[in-house]
């Protein structure tokens, strides 16, 4: 088969053309702009395929401005015509979307009747229905809905554009809100619930997660991934005899909109709202108000309003929330989706609950999208055109950073073993209009580290900073490390060694330069204590300490120390303890923010006053502190990785140890959020 995709640069069409290139075989000729190319070209780089074509053209163009010679030349041989090219922004103005929505459909059925397409394949949107209060079913098209923005209308206007005008057979998909991917949580742009995140994240930095707060109830939304659509058009697409026909993309049980924003809320770690729109039960203002006097009801007239959207624009659109996404973050409509969930039966292609990925969503906004690290008058002046060198720059705490560094105007020196991670990284901050340079070394391998230095010495031209992040976790009891001693000159190798002798070999650079910061990612269990973490800690102190020394030899030349002592963070480093996958932890992103603090601010400690208060305890009241630890001792056993039981063929576990109960264990972990237990 061959096919026609536009729109494939945008997210849904790159999610598409990915399904295409992995279920399917035949050309893929994609429309793109001469000025996108370069970005097309790059997602085929990605895709590592021959089989996606570039055509040149423009949506506003007739017959989207392809050449007739390429259609001479591909006449009758395109068996599927995607048509995803629009305007997605439901802020644009009427003009716009006329533009593109409704000019654009028509161009692309020209192209497609003149290529004498097997099947035109329209992407509308659920916007179609407008304000029907009810069902919607696949088979209703014009039922006397009205309008509440151009989007909404140009959405409607251009199905009909192909009911009446297509010369070939069609099919049309209306797919609900989408968000990002549900394994990978990737998003190209703020959109629909994405609007919300910031002001997730103020409430999260603002109050305990505990705090209840009131909300009421605002209806229902609909929303689904990106890979769930993609999934679905690919399927749909290729079914026989369902020409004529619209589906319906979208979640057949709708979200209650307080639902959709405390899953996100628990997943930031923020505090919940209270309230009666839970899934599978009536809330109370449905079942004691008339329609029109419910709250979600009057929330979507009002909201409607043009002077509400006036007065929304100059408060929550303070917010970065823009009064029309506001207004339509709920729906007055149920949309049947019988049909659609009947022909994807025995695919495997179903919506997943949103509470199953709406962390995956929210860690990806927090380190992709989220800009405010950027935005900050402060961090620009600190980071802007400065070298940092950040270790372990792969994963976890230190992608983020380098992500949030280069947002800053920073550019960071990408340093980990492995150079593929690395090269993607760095990809990934160039496609956002930033720099990044790779260096991959073996911070374990103390010749390699002195190679290092020498390559950052004559490749750059400064060194203003550097993250020591990379490092090596060992949740392990004494009794269990009798014959295991290799784990403690391992740990201090990468976490003490490692970091000292990266930072003597980069102090010539720093001293010619105007100075630098050094930012040691230490530990909460350095103030706590916590056992079974002998080796870890010990490492990171001796880091600690030998910091404070050299720091008042250094202060009088510029270079400048902080130590971070870290909470427990959500890594890959922690996964292998399976207990921790019921502990409160920070994110990676919330790890970045407190490594970019330290750069911008450079304090000497950056503590949580719980770390805070074990250190005062083990100066104050040591006994009761080793009391209190040595229950947790008992509380929280040695893991499977830990006794060698994790992977086959490992050794038995030893000394019968089971631990105290999930109960306890969750309470101690609350009560002391963020110790390594």
């Amino acid at each position: 088969m061959a096919y026609f995709v536009t729109g494939a640069t945008g997210f849904i069409g790159r999610f598409l053309v990915t399904e295409l290139l992995r279920k399917r075989e035949g050309e893929i000729h994609v429309l793109v702009r001469g000025s996108s190319l370069p970005r097309l070209e790059q997602l085929i780089e990605e895709w590592s395929t021959d089989r996606v074509r570039p055509v040149i053209g423009a949506l506003d163009a007739e017959g989207l401005g392809v050449e007739a010679g390429w259609i001479a030349e591909h006449a009758s041989t395109i068996d599927h015509f995607f048509h995803l090219a629009a305007s997605y922004d439901m802020a644009a103005d009427d003009a716009t979307n006329q533009r593109l929505n409704l000019g654009g459909t028509r161009h692309a059925l020209q192209l497609a009747a003149a290529l004498d397409a097997g099947c035109f394949h329209q992407v509308s949107s659920v916007a179609a229905a407008g304000d029907h209060h009810g069902t919607f079913a696949e088979t209703d098209a014009d039922v006397g809905q009205r309008f509440t923005s151009p989007y909404h209308r140009t959405k409607f206007e251009s199905e009909q554009i192909v009911r009446t005008e297509a010369a070939v057979p069609w099919r049309i998909y209306r797919p609900a809100i989408v968000v990002g991917d549900s394994v990978t949580g990737e998003m190209d742009k703020v959109d629909g619930p994405y609007y919300f995140f910031p002001l997730i994240k103020k409430v999260r930095d603002t109050l305990p997660a505990w705090t209840p707060l009131v909300g009421i109830d605002l209806g229902d939304t609909n929303v689904v991934p990106v890979d769930f659509v993609a999934g679905a058009l690919d399927h749909l697409a290729h079914l026989p005899d369902r020409d004529g026909e619209t589906f319906h993309l979208v979640d057949p049980e709708p979200q209650p909109v307080l639902e959709m924003i405390n899953a996100f809320c628990g997943a930031a770690g923020a505090p919940q709202l209270v309230g009666s729109g839970a899934r599978g039960r009536l809330p109370l203002e449905r079942r004691l108000l008339p329609r029109g006097l419910r709250p979600a009801d009057l929330t979507s007239t009002v909201l409607g309003s043009a002077p509400a959207q006036a007065l929304l624009d100059l408060t929550v659109g303070r917010l970065g929330i823009p009064a029309s996404v506001l207004a339509h973050t709920s729906f007055p409509t149920v949309f049947d989706a019988r049909r659609t969930t009947k022909a994807l039966a025995g695919s495997g292609i179903t919506v997943p609950r949103l509470e199953s990925y709406a962390a995956t969503l929210w860690s990806y906004w927090e380190e992709h999208l989220d800009t405010s690290t950027g935005r900050n008058p402060a961090n620009r002046a600190a980071l802007e055109g400065k070298h940092v060198v950040i270790t372990g720059a792969s994963s976890g705490i230190g992608r983020v950073t380098a992500l949030k560094v280069a947002q800053a105007g920073g550019i960071p020196v990408l340093v980990a073993r492995g150079k593929e991670k690395l090269d993607a990284l760095r990809r990934d901050i160039e496609r956002a209009g930033g720099q990044a340079h790779v260096f991959p070394c073996d911070l374990s391998d103390l010749s390699a580290i002195d190679d290092l230095c020498g390559s950052l010495i004559r490749e750059l031209p400064s060194v203003d900073g550097v993250v020591n992040n990379a490092g090596r976790s060992i949740r392990r009891s004494l009794r269990l490390s009798q014959e295991r001693f290799h784990d403690f000159e391992r740990t201090m190798q990468l976490n003490y060694f490692g970091a000292i002798r990266l930072v003597i070999g980069l102090i010539p650079i720093m001293r010619t330069g105007s100075g630098g910061h050094v930012v040691n990612v230490s530990s909460i269990g350095v103030q706590t204590n916590p056992p079974r973490f002998s080796a870890y800690v010990a490492s990171k102190a001796a880091l600690d300490s030998w910091s404070n020394v050299v720091a008042s030899e250094l202060v009088g030349e510029g270079i400048t120390f902080t130590s971070i002592h870290m909470p427990l963070v959500r890594t890959p480093m922690i996964a292998p303890t399976k207990l921790y996958d019921r502990f409160p932890t920070i994110s990676p992103a919330q790890a970045a923010d407190l490594v970019v603090k330290a750069l911008v601010e450079r304090p000497h400690e950056i503590n949580t006053p719980l770390g805070n208060a074990g250190a005062i305890a083990h100066t104050v009241a040591p006994k009761l502190a080793f009391r209190v630890l040595n229950m947790a001792y008992h509380v929280f056993p040695d893991s499977a990785a830990a006794k060698g039981t994790g992977a086959p063929g490992g050794p038995a576990a030893t000394g019968g140890e089971t631990g105290g109960t999930q109960s306890e264990q969750l309470m101690l972990a609350r009560l002391f959020r963020g110790v390594h237990w």
